[in-house]
């Protein structure tokens, strides 16, 4: 008996409309609406590319669950003509959605293999202004900054002041940040006087891998920072 094909877009006004009460920001939902989850996840776990959960993407990474997505998305307050940092583009998928939510966007990606495949894949998409790089020594991508907005797709164990001085003043950086198995989001928000955080709830990231701001390969943090508390 053959198997019905999936309707997804259908299933993507579905979990835009699931997450409507904790995303108000209608710019947010529209991008959600207009960028296919499914094209950002293997061949095997397109069935479930709208089900509210991370999905394996190879090399110890995941896409974040929607949701999740969704909340960082929102907190860094787009209006529409910023330059935004991404660290760990992944599959590309965040990266897409900012695409259409921000004037320009920079994603750093580690893992050289997920970089190639995800800028193929945004390229083939049309999503013309992202920009993949690998990643170098430095967290982040210092040469291009400043930039108006920063997300970080892993969890650090400090707000990374490298990152924080990559902001234009009044930029925001959205981050996990705890331990190598559960974190709170964190914003923080630079000023000329001070770097403002608020912390946005719980949530579970892969660790950021990084001898400038995150963890090493054997659990150690990097820097000398005391964790948002």
């Amino acid at each position: 008996m053959p198997i019905d094909p999936i309707d997804y877009p259908a299933a993507r006004e579905s979990m835009v409309r699931a997450f409507r009460a904790e995303v108000r920001d209608e710019r947010v939902r529209a991008a959600f609406a207009r960028v296919p989850r499914e094209r950002f996840v293997a061949s095997e776990l397109q069935r479930h590319a709208y089900d509210d959960r991370p999905l394996p993407i190879g090399h110890g990474q995941t896409i974040s669950q929607p949701l999740m997505v969704a909340i960082m998305t929102q907190a860094l307050l787009l209006q529409g003509d910023e330059k935004v940092l991404e660290v760990g583009t992944g599959s590309g998928y965040q990266a897409a959605l900012l695409s259409l939510m921000a004037r320009e966007v920079v994603s750093v990606e580690r893992v050289p293999e997920l970089a190639a495949s995800a800028r193929r894949r945004l390229e083939q998409l049309g999503y013309a202004n992202v920009r993949v790089v690998v990643a170098g020594e430095a967290l982040g991508w210092p040469a291009e900054a400043p930039y108006d907005a920063i997300t970080v797709a892993a969890g650090a164990p400090d707000v990374p002041s490298s990152l924080v001085e990559q902001l234009a003043m009044g930029g925001r950086l959205v981050v996990p940040v705890g331990d190598r198995r559960v974190q709170q989001l964190v914003r923080a928000t630079r000023t000329e006087r001070e770097t403002k955080t608020e912390r946005l709830g719980e949530c579970r990231f892969v660790p950021l891998i990084s001898n400038d701001g995150g963890w090493s390969d054997r659990g150690d943090r990097q820097n000398g920072q005391q964790p948002v508390t």
